[in-house]
C-alpha cells in the first residue's frame, strides 16, 4: 500500500470553507454546509466556486417495509428493511454507509436518491432543510448504479458528450459543454482511454476501473450537489478499487456530498472517509467518524471479545465481520440500543435537528418544478446523432437485420420461381401459400428485436430516471432506429420475390404490405418485451403470440370454418389482414375461378377494398406503439 501514499493523480478541486458541525458529529471540520449563501446553483459548472455549492442532507426515523407474498401457500409477511435510521451527511464530507449483506444499506442510499420504487417508507430526507423536489434530485443529485449502465457502442468522450448534451441546458454553447467534458476526463483520469470505445462483455473495451470512473463522470455532467453511489469498488480489485474512492475524495474536497455504499474497502480506501454510517438488520448500530472514533467505539462492545483485531486484517473487514458475527447471534437490536445510548448518537440527533432546519435564503432550486427534461425534438435528434448513427455503422446491428430478409427473399424465390403468371387452380394455392408466408415471416422475424430491447432495459431507466429523455422519446427513437434498417432491406427482398415469382398484383401495394407487417412486428417486439421481465419470457411471449396469429390469418382455416368462440381472435390479428391486402393486390382486379367460385370468395375477401386492411394494419402498429409505452411507463420489472 506504500506507493497509494501519494496521489494517483492530480485532483485540482477547490475547498470550500470549513464549518464545525457541532460536537461529536461526525467529520469534525467538514466543508461549508448548506448554510453557506454562496452555494451555486445547480448546473452551474461543475468545479466549486465561490465557497462549497454542495447540499446538506438529513435523514431522520427513516423506515421501510415491504409486503413478501409466498407463491405456495399465498400468505403474505412484512418485512422491515429499515428501522428509524437517523444521521447527515455534509459538503465536503466523504460518508460511507457500511454493513454486512442484507443489513439495508441499498435501500436506504435508494430512498435518499427518490428512486424506491417498492414498499412503504416513512420518516423525513431533506436536502438543505427542504424535502426536494423531483426535478432536484434529478438534476442536482448524482446516482452512481452498482452496475455500470453505459453504451458500449461509444467511446467514453461521446457518452459524456451525448450525456451532456441530454442534461446540460440546450442553449448552453457547444464549446462550453465540450470544456466541461474536458475537464471531466483530466479529473478523473480518463485521458488514456477517451478514444476507447467502452465495449460489453462480447466485445473488449474499458477497463472495470475506467467504467467506473466513467459512469461517475456521468453524473458528474450537471454539476450535481450530491454524489450518492452504490457500491462503487464492487468487482474492482484493491489498487482500481482506492483508486475510485481517490477521486471520490477529491470531489468531496470539492464541495459535493459524497454518501457511498461499500462492503469492504482496504485500509487506504476507509481512511479516506470522513464518517461512517454501520447499518445492521435495517438499524443504526453506528454513526459517526470513520477514523480512530469508529474503531474505538467497536472495540469497546462486549460483541468485540467474540472477534478480536489480528494482523492483516483491516479496520473496515474488521467491522463489518465482527458486525456480521454478532448478526448470527441475533445481537442486532442489542448493538443497536447499545448504541441510542452512546454520545455519538445524542451528537447525530441534535446535529440532524439543526441541519434539517437550515435552508439557504434564495436557493430556490430545491423545490423548483424545473423540466426534469430537455424538449423531446432535441432529445430525439441528440439519441439519433449518438445512437442511431453509430449503430448504422456497426456491423453487428446490420448483419443481425439485412441478411436474413435477402435469405428469405432467395428462398421464396426459388420454392415459387414463376408461379404467379400460372392462374390454374391447382397453382392458386401455391400462390396464395408464399403471399401468407411473405406476411407471416416478417412477424416471425420481429422475435430477434426482443433481446436487445431487454437488455438495453437498466439503461433505460437509468437515463429515463437521471432526466435524460421521456419514455416515449426513446421509443419512438428505437422504433425510427429499426425503421431506417427495414426500408432499404424490405424494398431489396420485395424486388427479388416479386419479379422472381412473376407477381401480377402492384409492386409498390407488394412492398408496402411486408413493409407494413414489419413494422407491426417491430411495435409487437416493443410491447411484448415492455410486458416481460426477463429475456426468456420476451421470447416465450413473443413466440407464443404470433404463433397464434398464424392460426386466425386466413390461409390455415378458413374465415367460416373458425368456431364461434374463437373468431374474435381474427379480428384482433394484424397478419389476417396483411395477407387480405396482399391477396386483394393480387387478385383484386383478376378473381381467377376456384372451388365453389372464385379464389377470393373461397377466402372471404370478394368485394372488400383494398385501403380497408392497410388501414386496420397501421391502426395495430399505433396501438402495439402506444401499448408498448403504456407499459414501459407504468410496469416496474426492476424493484428496488
Amino acid at each position: 500500500m506504500g506507493a497509494l501514499s501519494m496521489p494517483l493523480f492530480d485532483v485540482e478541486l477547490a475547498r470550500g470553507a470549513p464549518v464545525d458541525a457541532g460536537p461529536g458529529a461526525p467529520g469534525g471540520t467538514s466543508t461549508a454546509s448548506t448554510s453557506a449563501a454562496a452555494a451555486s446553483e445547480c448546473g452551474d459548472g461543475w468545479a466549486a466556486q465561490d465557497g462549497a455549492r454542495g447540499v446538506c442532507i438529513t435523514v431522520k426515523e427513516l423506515s421501510c417495509s415491504v409486503v413478501s407474498r409466498s407463491c405456495l401457500s399465498r400468505t403474505t409477511k412484512t418485512v422491515q428493511l429499515l428501522h428509524g435510521v437517523t444521521g447527515y451527511f455534509e459538503p465536503g464530507c466523504m460518508a460511507a454507509l457500511m454493513g454486512p449483506s442484507g443489513s439495508g444499506k441499498t435501500t436506504c442510499l435508494d430512498l435518499i436518491a427518490g428512486r424506491k420504487n417498492s414498499g412503504q417508507a416513512c420518516g423525513e430526507i431533506r436536502f438543505g432543510g427542504a424535502p426536494p423536489s423531483e426535478a432536484f434530485l434529478r438534476r442536482c443529485v448524482g446516482y452512481v448504479e452498482q452496475f455500470d449502465t453505459l453504451l458500449p457502442i461509444l467511446s467514453v468522450e461521446e457518452m459524456l458528450m451525448y450525456t451532456c448534451q441530454l442534461k446540460r441546458a440546450r442553449q448552453e454553447s457547444w464549446e462550453s459543454k465540450k470544456a466541461a467534458v474536458e475537464e471531466l476526463i483530466r479529473k478523473l483520469a480518463l485521458e488514456t482511454c477517451r478514444a476507447t470505445r467502452i465495449g460489453d462483455p462480447l466485445r473488449k473495451g474499458i477497463s472495470g476501473g475506467e467504467a467506473k470512473r466513467t459512469s461517475i463522470a456521468v453524473q458528474l455532467i450537471s454539476s450535481p450537489r450530491a454524489l450518492l453511489l452504490d457500491e462503487p469498488t464492487s468487482g474492482l480489485d484493491s489498487f482500481t478499487a482506492n483508486e475510485v474512492l481517490y477521486v471520490l475524495k477529491g470531489l468531496a474536497e470539492g464541495g459535493v456530498t459524497i454518501l457511498a455504499t461499500v462492503h469492504s474497502p482496504s485500509s487506504y480506501g476507509f481512511g479516506l472517509f470522513d464518517s461512517l454510517m454501520v447499518l445492521l438488520r435495517g438499524r443504526v448500530v453506528y454513526f459517526g467518524p470513520s477514523g480512530g472514533e469508529a474503531l474505538d467505539y467497536v472495540a469497546g462492545l462486549p460483541a468485540a471479545a467474540a472477534v478480536p483485531r489480528q494482523r492483516g486484517i483491516g479496520d473496515a473487514e474488521w467491522i463489518v465481520g465482527l458486525f456480521t458475527r454478532a448478526d448470527r447471534a441475533g445481537e442486532a437490536e442489542a448493538l443497536a440500543g447499545a448504541y441510542k445510548q452512546s454520545k455519538w448518537h445524542a451528537a447525530a440527533l441534535a446535529a440532524t435537528e439543526r441541519l434539517a432546519g437550515e435552508r439557504p435564503n434564495g436557493d430556490a432550486s430545491l423545490a423548483a418544478p424545473a423540466a426534469t427534461a430537455p424538449p423531446w425534438w432535441w432529445a430525439l435528434l441528440i439519441l439519433f446523432k449518438y445512437r442511431t448513427l453509430r449503430l448504422y455503422r456497426t456491423k453487428d446491428f446490420l448483419m443481425a437485420r439485412f441478411p436474413d430478409k435477402i435469405v428469405q427473399a432467395l428462398v421464396l424465390s426459388s420454392l415459387y420461381f414463376g408461379a404467379g403468371a400460372n392462374s390454374s387452380i391447382l397453382n392458386l394455392v401455391n400462390i396464395a401459400a408464399v403471399l401468407f408466408m411473405w406476411t407471416a415471416v416478417p412477424a416471425f422475424g420481429a422475435a430477434a428485436y426482443c433481446p436487445s430491447i431487454v437488455l438495453e432495459r437498466p439503461l433505460f431507466i437509468r437515463e429515463r430516471q437521471d432526466g435524460l429523455y421521456r419514455t416515449g422519446v426513446y421509443l419512438l427513437s428505437r422504433v425510427l432506429e429499426e425503421l431506417g434498417v427495414m426500408l432499404p432491406g424490405s424494398l431489396a427482398a420485395a424486388a427479388i420475390v416479386f419479379f422472381a415469382v412473376r407477381f401480377q398484383g402492384s409492386f409498390l401495394v407488394f412492398w408496402v404490405v411486408y413493409a407494413s407487417i414489419l413494422c407491426c412486428g417491430i411495435a409487437i417486439a416493443h410491447m411484448v418485451a415492455a410486458v416481460s421481465p426477463t429475456m426468456e419470457l420476451a421470447n416465450a411471449g413473443m413466440a407464443a403470440y404470433v404463433g397464434g396469429m398464424l392460426f386466425f390469418s386466413g390461409l390455415l382455416i378458413r374465415i367460416p370454418d373458425i368456431p364461434s368462440w374463437w373468431r374474435w381472435f381474427m379480428w384482433i390479428d394484424p397478419l389476417h389482414y396483411a395477407f387480405k391486402a396482399a391477396m386483394l393486390n393480387e387478385f383484386g382486379k383478376r378473381d381467377p375461378p376456384f372451388v365453389g367460385g372464385t379464389l377470393l370468395e373461397f377466402y372471404e375477401m370478394a368485394g372488400a377494398a383494398l385501403w380497408a386492411p392497410f388501414a386496420t394494419v397501421w391502426a395495430f402498429f399505433l396501438g402495439y406503439i402506444l401499448l408498448a409505452g403504456l407499459f414501459m411507463s407504468v410496469l416496474q420489472h426492476h424493484k428496488r
